[in-house]
């Protein structure tokens, strides 16, 4: 089968990697002309995926036109804060296509990336997946598992037949908004958790944030219409515990920066590193503000990356009766 990803950093090279390993032919679209062609002529990149050499059934390629009509699956995994002008620059294109989104995150308009292709794009065949599963982690074929959430049984067909195989195990729910959710709080949290590990705080308060952020992202799932239970997957619990206890998360390290009050490593750290935990607090903190909906630990880790509040105010949130 032909299927077109979207976006050339580590996810989208690792998500290719699973399909060009079932022996599905793959061609990975970049915006960049650049990219494509270190691409192509290296078949790697050192910067987000160290050590790792496109497999022989990946191509790259700059034509969007061509990677639609030519797929019968499109995956997306382009970062959050260019979802939206990709997803307008396809809709010429676009004829009912089966996509699936691997990009995670709540866009500053409030909407979520299932939202904004249904703004956008002509197509009900839409399926996200997610769950725990770092790049590296995939393209080494460690096993692991991914929440595929989708209301169309053509999409849930397609994604079972080419992304299931013998070191990854699929589950299937139908809650694509809680689903998203979980996806896009987690790396906030991940950024909470990071802060309390560079304040150099116990195993007993760490533990203790985790319980709280875990009724916290509960408590957000049931305020917008979404099942609680939907944290019980792998796009839930597993990818929050993944997120928020592992040095290799990008979110989890900024946040540790953030907790050891190192200014200018702070600064460099995102002048050099997407970190999709930052562009999501704004964005859920702006959901929050205009449903009314209170999480103060949330809201903390907000004030801290954009209002310079003290990391130590974590610590006082926490203690605070609720």
């Amino acid at each position: 089968m032909k299927i077109g990803v979207f976006g050339c950093g580590a996810y989208g090279m690792a998500l290719s990697d699973i399909l060009a390993n079932n022996n599905h032919k793959v061609t990975m679209w970049t915006k960049f002309e650049e990219e494509m062609n270190s691409l192509k002529t290296t078949r790697k990149n050192e910067k987000v995926l160290p050590g790792y050499i496109l497999n022989d059934n990946i191509d790259i390629t700059t034509d969007m036109k061509k990677v639609i009509e030519e797929s019968e699956l499109l995956v997306m995994a382009i970062p959050m804060a260019f979802l939206e002008s990709t997803v307008i620059e396809m809709k010429p294109y676009i004829k009912n296509n089966n996509i699936v989104i691997g990009t995670k995150g709540i866009e500053k308009s409030g909407l979520t990336a299932h939202e904004i292709i249904k703004k956008h794009l002509d197509t009900d065949n839409i399926g996200v997946l997610s769950g725990p599963s770092f790049a590296i982690d995939i393209v080494s074929k460690n096993v692991l598992g991914l929440t595929v959430a989708t209301a169309s049984k053509q999409t849930k067909e397609l994604v079972e037949k080419t992304f299931s195989n013998n070191y990854i195990n699929l589950e299937y729910i139908s809650d694509i908004a809680g689903t998203e959710i979980c996806g896009a709080i987690k790396n906030v949290a991940a950024i909470g958790m990071g802060i309390l590990t560079g304040l150099h705080t116990n195993e007993s308060t760490q533990a203790m944030m985790l319980k709280r952020l875990i009724e916290d992202i509960r408590t957000l799932l049931d305020k917008l219409g979404s099942n609680k239970d939907t944290f019980l997957a792998y796009a839930g619990i597993g990818d929050f515990y993944l997120t928020c206890t592992s040095t290799k998360s990008r979110n989890f390290s900024f946040g540790k920066l953030l907790g050891e009050k190192n200014k200018e490593e702070v600064k460099t750290y995102l002048e050099n590193t997407t970190v999709e935990g930052v562009y999501t607090a704004k964005s859920i903190h702006s959901v929050l503000k205009d449903k009314n909906i209170s999480l103060p630990i949330i809201d903390t880790i907000y004030e801290i990356i954009f209002n310079e509040e003290d990391p130590l105010k974590l610590l006082t949130v926490l203690v605070e009766k609720k």
